[in-house]
């Protein structure tokens, strides 16, 4: 009973929507353009933590982007705009989810490659052990094979 009531209380915590960092003399008076920012906020990067976006991020580098997506927002740019100038100015890295391009094919690719490799060499593996007859079961034992075994067997079991 107690580990399901862990368990439904884990469960809860995780359905939580996650902080946000967001200062209220951020937020935008205009809602539709502030939930833009928001969307924008959750594809950059902080730069500081480097796993987090600027929208969870408390670092003074993390609200100064978040500053500036909304300038840009007030401005009139367009979200791809908006990422455009960002990764202008500070590098694909901004990006938490890289763009498909010829700089980073490597980085998407990479993992499908890794993958499908490895599955290759596994079946290549099983292919030349089946083909050796390494799966063979072992040859009967000889009969002084069989008497080894028989008094190893009764010296054991007198010892124990």
């Amino acid at each position: 009973m107690r580990r399901m009531m862990v368990t439904i209380v884990a469960l809860m915590l995780l359905a939580l929507p996650a902080a946000h960092a967001v200062q209220p003399d951020e937020i935008m008076s205009d809602p539709a353009k502030e939930a833009r920012a928001r969307d924008l906020s959750r594809e950059l990067r902080c730069m500081v933590c480097q796993n987090q976006s600027i929208d969870d991020s408390d670092a003074p580098l993390a609200r100064d982007l978040r500053l500036l997506v909304r300038e840009r927002i007030a401005a009139g740019d367009s979200n791809s705009q908006v990422l455009d100038f960002l990764v202008a100015r500070y590098g694909e890295f901004v990006l938490l989810k890289p763009r498909f391009e010829r700089q980073t094919v490597l980085l998407w690719l990479l993992a499908p490659l890794l993958l499908i490799s490895g599955g290759l060499a596994l079946w290549l593996q099983i292919r030349r052990r089946a083909r050796s007859g390494a799966d063979l079961p072992a040859p009967p034992l000889t009969p002084e094979e069989e008497a080894r075994l028989a008094a190893l067997m009764s010296d054991e079991t007198k010892s124990s």
